[in-house]
């Protein structure tokens, strides 16, 4: 759809419509916990010869790390990492079909994670329905596209520094809590070695009465 108009009113448009597109282009990204012991996988319907691409994080929880496997239609393996704390994996699929992939805690027996993950499937459309025709793009729609992919970057980017943001916060919180525990032990040792002390000193001038028994004979 092209928007048609001239000054400030048709650049705001222009401008809205790449916000929504750009938008729309982000729609398969999901965070999720997962606890220790399970494994969740996820389903999609894909066409064959369409590209894709997979990423995760892992944003809090024990190392920071997951198994990862991604499967065909066939239940072929088409990706398999274990203790990945991040990753990206990109592919064409083969066959129509169903394709899995799943993300696993399984190794872990205390700790849940927090996974995110983006899972890109075919191109984004173009810009304008004729965007790849023979004839060379209009000052405007020139602009518009460069501003467009502009936008995908930073959209890029700012995911990733939010994801890196909150492992950030996620490993001071665990290192302020472990801070704290380990504050509270060492004033306890040393309530206890005071005490202990003191007790101790008392009993080096305490007075000890001799008792002196006589026996006849």
């Amino acid at each position: 759809m092209l928007l048609q108009g001239s000054g400030t009113v048709g650049l705001w448009g222009w401008l809205t419509l790449l916000l929504l597109v750009a938008c729309a282009a982000r729609a398969s990204e999901i965070t999720f916990e997962l606890p220790d012991n399970a494994r969740q996988c996820f389903y999609e319907e894909i066409i064959q010869g369409t590209k894709c691409t997979l990423e995760f994080q892992v944003i809090t929880g024990g190392h920071y790390d997951v198994d990862c496997q991604l499967e065909g239609p066939d239940g072929a393996v088409l990706y398999k990492e274990m203790k990945k704390q991040y990753d990206s994996f990109t592919f064409i699929a083969s066959r129509n079909g169903t394709y899995k992939f799943c993300f696993s805690n399984e190794f872990s027996t205390f700790t849940h994670k927090t996974v995110y993950f983006d899972f890109q499937v075919g191109e984004d459309p173009p810009l304008f329905p004729s965007e790849n025709r023979a004839t060379a793009l209009t000052q405007m729609e020139s602009a518009c596209v460069s501003i467009h992919e502009a936008l995908k970057s930073v959209i890029d980017y700012q995911t990733h520094f939010r994801l890196r943001e909150a492992q950030g916060r996620s490993r001071a919180e665990d290192l302020n809590t472990r801070v704290t525990y380990w504050s509270i032990g060492e004033a306890i040792i040393l309530l206890v070695i005071s005490i202990g002390q003191v007790f101790l000193l008392k009993s080096f001038f305490s007075d000890k009465r001799i008792i002196t028994t006589h026996f006849g004979s």
